[in-house]
């Protein structure tokens, strides 16, 4: 009984007529030509009777997808998540004291409206250039070292910016800070590489709760640091989440994924047996399968045949999700300090009597900004019930959407509650949907090119992230129905966009090359536990997986 225990894969070739297609080498099979046969182990005698029939038993062979999903989500998987959603954290802190930090300065420095949208634009740029570089980094020296850099610097240059002197150094600072800000999405290709199919997008989602814990975090320290110790303490004490994870980075690995395209088997092995042993389950048996990597991947890669639709079609999205999201954060407290929309508009504007006029956030602004803040927690909650139900374009549209809807009634004569709870529903939509296009663009592309297609729509993001302050704090004083109209058209484009993407990834396995043209397909694996084959196919030659 013995020999029965074990169920080998025997693999094989779908048979074709020579004559009909020529001669093909090996790299001319896709995996949709190979079947899988698991059937119970049999006996020499056995072998040689399959040998006779046309079939020809190999070494038995797994992929990463296969290890991952034998390993499930476990110990290891939740180590990951607090470990990557720490840098997820820094990085929402960073974010939201941008809409703190202006009417602060533009108070205490006595600075015009545009130098104000400045200070948040020259961040953006700074991210929009290190979401490019750092994506590339990502994708030639690892997930870990585009990461690692990133936090490094941002915990370097964050510090130094709260000693600035003047309102030229802080540009110039926050601008650094940007910089190092590009790499922190990396955090996300790096996770999302650890997870089993069926658990990706649920746990890619979840990490928001960890933006959401920083952007809540943030202004709770604003409110007891900003009225006694300053801006320049808020910005130091928000480099904390950096400090940690960096004091932790000894314990993150290396994406196996990535070593196993650049042929470092022995590596992704050893990662594997932590992974195994952490969660309690038994290593996968036979050979892991090697993926070659063509060499560098340039940018051009992006605009194959393949994929060149889905990346334009992805950056309109990540733009218009950057322009809304940060729009709407910005727009909270300029709404708030314009007071009642019939008192503090006049003909659609905001008419301050001087042009260097200023309000200091007061506790009320504090308390509501905290309000609209902790909306990001019920919009995650919206995502993760649909995103495995409707698929990862619906509910990018449905989110798109949904904020739109949000934003109608602030054209009305509102007071500040009813325009708190827009914002609110506003928010929880667009920062739901801001991480379904974080899931869907590392789940549609390949493992050589993923950091860098999730860098470069980073940087288009950034593109959106830097325009919005002159619409938020600029524009919105000459025009509030223009700057509301403008938020409104993009969010409408962008569900569009969502909707004719070309691909649906839910269910999918993740890409190792783009020369595997099939290998983002789901794949199962029928076993049996007698000598039926589970897959009928036409007898052909043997192949080593």
């Amino acid at each position: 009984m013995e020999s029965w225990s074990r169920i080998p894969t025997m693999k094989y070739r779908r048979w074709t007529n020579p004559g009909a297609s020529g001669d093909r080498s090996d790299e001319d099979y896709t995996d949709n030509e190979i079947c899988v046969i698991a059937s119970a182990r049999v006996d020499p005698e056995g072998i040689k009777s399959a040998s006779r029939t046309g079939f020809h038993q190999t070494e038995e062979t797994f992929t990463v997808d296969d290890a991952l999903e034998a390993f499930g989500f476990g110990k290891f998987q939740w180590k990951m998540s607090v470990l990557t959603g720490l840098s997820w954290i820094g990085d929402a802190m960073e974010m939201m004291i941008l809409s703190i930090l202006g009417p602060q300065l533009h108070c205490e420095w006595r600075l015009p409206s545009y130098q104000v949208a400045l200070i948040t634009s020259v961040v953006f740029v700074g991210m929009a250039i290190g979401s490019t570089v750092l994506g590339n980094v990502s994708d030639i020296y690892g997930r870990k070292a585009g990461l690692k850099i990133s936090m490094f610097w941002v915990l370097f240059y964050g510090l130094l910016s709260a000693f600035a002197p003047v309102y030229g150094w802080l540009l110039i600072l926050r601008g650094l800070v940007g910089f190092g800000l590009g790499g922190a999405p990396q955090s996300v290709t790096l996770y999302s590489e650890f997870l089993p199919v069926k658990s990706r997008g649920f746990s890619v989602i979840l990490l928001a709760v960890f933006w959401a814990l920083g952007s809540v975090f943030t202004v709770l320290l604003a409110l007891v640091t900003m009225p006694t110790l300053g801006w320049r303490w808020l910005l130091g004490l928000s480099t904390i989440p950096m400090a940690i994870t960096i004091c932790l980075f000894s314990w993150l690995p290396e994406s196996p994924r990535f070593h196993v395209l650049t042929g470092k088997t022995d590596k992704a092995m050893a990662t594997f047996a932590r992974i195994a042993k952490e969660n309690g389950k038994a290593m996968p048996q036979g050979k892991l399968v090697i993926y070659k990597q063509a060499g560098h991947r340039p940018i051009k890669t992006l605009f194959t045949s393949r994929y060149w639709r889905t990346t334009l079609l992805l950056w309109c999205i990540w733009f218009a999700y950057a322009f809304t999201y940060y729009g709407i954060v910005l727009l909270t407290t300029e709404l708030y300090q314009a007071g009642h929309s019939c008192e503090g508009t006049q003909g659609g504007k905001i008419e301050p009597s001087c042009r260097l006029e200023c309000k200091y956030l007061t506790i009320a602004d504090y308390k509501d900004l905290l309000w609209t803040t902790t909306a990001e927690f019920p919009g995650i909650l919206v995502i993760l019930l649909v995103i495995d139900r409707i698929g990862r374009k619906k509910s990018l549209a449905l989110c798109f959407f949904m904020f739109s809807l949000s934003m109608l009634p602030i054209y009305a004569c509102i007071g500040r509650t009813a325009v708190t709870i827009c914002i609110f529903i506003a928010r929880a939509f667009i920062s739901g949907g801001y991480q379904v296009a974080y899931v869907y663009t590392s789940e549609v592309f390949p493992t050589e090119i993923r950091a860098l297609a999730i860098g470069t729509s980073g940087t288009m993001s950034k593109v959106g992230a830097l325009v919005t302050p002159f619409v938020a704090q600029v524009l919105l004083r000459t025009s509030v129905y223009g700057t509301l109209s403008l938020y409104c058209a993009f969010s409408l484009l962008g569900g569009i966009a969502s909707l004719i993407l070309p691909i649906e990834t839910v269910g999918k396995g993740l890409q190792e090359s783009s020369l595997d043209k099939d290998s983002g397909d789901e794949t199962t694996t029928r076993t049996s536990k007698s000598n039926d084959t589970a897959e009928e196919c036409e007898p052909g030659v043997s192949s080593s997986g």
